[in-house]
């Protein structure tokens, strides 16, 4: 019954009809993300409402700096989805489970490390990007405390990548789902009834982060297959480092130089001295993580159906995941990002109730950045489809010379000179259209050495006929 149970929540990725299977993985990822994002998002509604646009100002500014020190981390875990979905297409099971005992003990050590840094390093980040003197104090407390429950975020996605590369996105959103309600009603305890502010947000969110994490490690615990953890067996194989490294390491410093463009166009905006500017950026960028998580469930799952088909030598079915994960992506993107630009003011004043000096400067950012974030859709899907096939360096490095760059050029030269956070947030389109048409330009390029690899003409490496994409 158990195994009957776990098979109904697995996705066979390479074989059969690939469009309803792509959505059937995409979408719990897609509400699985959005959940992961209200945990931040009623922090900041909470606080917004409770405590005052300082308040408001100090937990929104910090979500750069957070991203800064967590992304090469979240890359690893990136690495391990790869590593852990090659494997299971090419029926290695064996190796699977070495890939899992090591992956959760990097997960462990990867929390304790950001822990350390985070909370030792917390104030003097804050300085460094100008954080505004009256939210200064706030947001490091917020930061000091958020940065504690670090193992267990890191556990949980670790873990949720280790269940999405068999295809289960499901299980990971019921376990968000009752972490999500648990962050919610802290919030409320907290801030109404303590009337504890940032802190109680922060506390709030670390203690549903780690139920989140204590599902999913007890779910890998209950497995009967090759995901099956045993605490026991926790170890670091020098082999499975190694590939989960080859593979998350650049997709880590993508992330960490992403995070740093960010960083800089967030001290551009604390550069204003505007409270009202900051606090409504911290409004926009919150509602337009929305959208973007939308989109960016369809990296995610080209990065697992491209690893997993690329694994068993179904190289066609690599090209139609691709495709159709670009066509979902950009019609996400269009759809809600728009949608978001239309109904910009009741939602910025759901953050600031009555502020019509923040709401206003939310409405700014979102008619800049929305309004064409299926750009940064097509972006990502692209580099899903390189990193699955085993390419992870060069996305890296065209990611930091085309986005990244282009941003800081443009923050460096052209802000300069055109003072206004209009000019400030057209860097965003500017450099998400350079850096996809890179990266296409890159998969056409390497797309025939790497399938000559996999067996795209005629023999897969097992020796059967490749199977024809749906």
């Amino acid at each position: 019954m158990d195994r009957q149970k776990k098979a109904g929540y697995q996705i066979d990725m390479i074989h059969g009809p690939l469009a309803g299977k792509i959505l059937l993985f995409a979408l719990p990822l897609m509400l699985s993300s959005l959940l992961q994002l209200l945990f931040n998002a009623a922090d900041v509604v909470v606080v917004g409402r409770c405590a005052g646009k300082e308040a408001l100002a100090a937990v929104g500014s910090t979500s750069a700096l957070i991203n800064l020190l967590v992304n090469l981390f979240v890359g690893f875990s990136v690495g391990t989805n790869v590593v852990v979905a090659r494997d299971l297409g090419a029926g290695r099971e064996e190796d699977v489970s070495g890939s899992v005992h090591t992956a959760i003990a990097i997960s462990l050590l990867s929390g304790v490390i950001l822990t350390l840094l985070g909370v030792g390093l917390a104030r003097q980040l804050l300085i460094w990007t100008s954080s505004a003197p009256d939210v200064i104090d706030l947001a490091t407390i917020y930061l000091r405390i958020y940065f504690c429950g670090m193992p267990v975020n890191m556990l949980y996605n670790f873990g949720a990548a280790i269940l999405r590369a068999q295809g289960d996105t499901r299980r990971p959103l019921y376990y968000l789902a009752i972490a999500g309600v648990t962050n919610v009603a802290l919030n409320l305890l907290f801030v109404i009834v303590f009337q504890m502010s940032v802190a109680g947000v922060a506390l709030a969110t670390i203690i549903s982060q780690a139920v989140s994490a204590l599902l999913v490690v007890g779910c890998l615990m209950r497995d009967q297959g090759p995901l099956r953890l045993e605490l026991r067996k926790l170890r670091l194989e020098k082999r499975v480092v190694r590939r989960i490294l080859q593979v998350g390491l650049p997709a880590g410093f993508q992330g960490i130089v992403f995070s740093l463009s960010n960083v800089v166009i967030q001290s551009s905006i604390n550069s204003f001295g505007s409270t009202a500017i900051i606090a409504g950026s911290s409004a926009s960028a919150n509602i337009e993580g929305f959208v973007y998580v939308s989109m960016n469930s369809f990296y995610q799952t080209d990065l697992t159906f491209t690893s997993q088909n690329y694994g068993a030598g179904e190289c066609r079915r690599v090209d139609r995941s691709l495709l159709l994960c670009q066509m979902y992506s950009m019609v996400f993107g269009l759809v809600l990002g728009n949608l978001a630009v239309f109904f910009g003011h009741p939602l910025a004043s759901i953050y600031a109730p009555g502020e019509e000096d923040v709401i206003a400067q939310a409405m700014l950012r979102l008619k800049y950045v929305c309004s064409l974030y299926c750009l940064c859709g097509v972006m990502d899907v692209m580099v899903g489809a390189l990193r699955g096939l085993g390419y992870s360096v060069v996305p890296m490095i065209v990611s930091m010379v085309g986005a990244c760059g282009t941003r800081l050029i443009w923050v460096a030269t052209i802000f300069q000179v055109y003072h206004t956070p209009e000019v400030l947030y057209s860097s965003y389109p500017v450099s998400w259209t350079i850096t996809a048409a890179v990266h296409i330009a890159f998969f056409f390029f390497i797309r025939k050495k790497a399938y000559v690899k996999c067996g795209i003409h005629g023999i897969r490496p097992d020796g059967k006929p490749p199977e024809k994409a749906e």
